[in-house]
């Protein structure tokens, strides 16, 4: 599906106190929780869309700093706005946006940085040709052992089932465990205090049934 561009979401994210971009990340790497008042442990989102999941986890856990990644300027402004919108009661202190592309989080992140990672409902990328751009390929599972700690965990939601089973066997080739995987993650009992996103309301709506796995090392 083709994104619709705004005019102007460019200047509003590099002006934007919220927003870090890939390039002065990359300057901070090993400092890049100086982008909040307070050093917490970090969890990080992945292609977080318009950002209603990171935004609820970092109400919910405002002892959490939350880091949200999206490349596409146009989707992070409308993030952006609607954390605004929602801080006209009371600031949410403990959630930046960071303006990257995903390829680029080993220079961004120190080793051993983030506590958690999360891909929700990730770009499927159904051809062949182009299995190294699911976020879920051992590409990117590369990435993500380089700057979770050793005892960090990936959360994977999805309502593709055939990038979930691709995922599966991504796993099972890897080293990486699986400590939970289900094919319809609403009907147990792990999903009693789940935080959906907006795609996993649309999806689960319509009906379609949602597959979840927690990996760690």
């Amino acid at each position: 599906m083709r994104l619709r561009h705004i005019k102007g979401c460019e200047d509003f994210i590099t002006d934007a106190k919220e927003c870090i971009r890939e390039d002065k990340a990359i300057a901070l790497k090993g400092k890049i929780q100086n982008i909040f008042d307070i050093r917490r442990a970090l969890q990080i989102e992945i292609g977080m869309g318009k950002g209603q999941f990171i935004r609820n986890m970092a109400i919910k856990h405002p002892d959490i700093n939350f880091i949200g990644v999206e490349r596409y300027e146009s989707v992070l402004m409308k993030a952006v706005q609607r954390k605004r919108n929602l801080e006209a009661d009371k600031t949410i202190d403990n959630l930046k946006f960071l303006c990257a592309d995903a390829r680029k989080l080993a220079e961004i992140f120190e080793a051993g940085e983030a506590d958690k990672i999360f891909l929700n409902f990730s770009d499927p990328w159904p051809k062949d040709r182009h299995a190294d751009r699911r976020l879920t390929s051992p590409y990117f599972l590369d990435i993500y052992d380089r700057i979770l700690k050793s005892d960090g965990v990936i959360e994977f939601k999805t309502d593709n089932v055939g990038l979930f089973e691709y995922s599966l066997k991504v796993i099972k080739d890897s080293k990486w465990r699986l400590d939970f995987c289900s094919f319809d993650f609403h009907s147990e009992k792990e999903s009693e205090e789940n935080i959906m996103t907006e795609y996993e309301e649309k999806f689960a709506g319509q009906g379609n049934k949602i597959c979840k796995m927690i990996i760690s090392r």
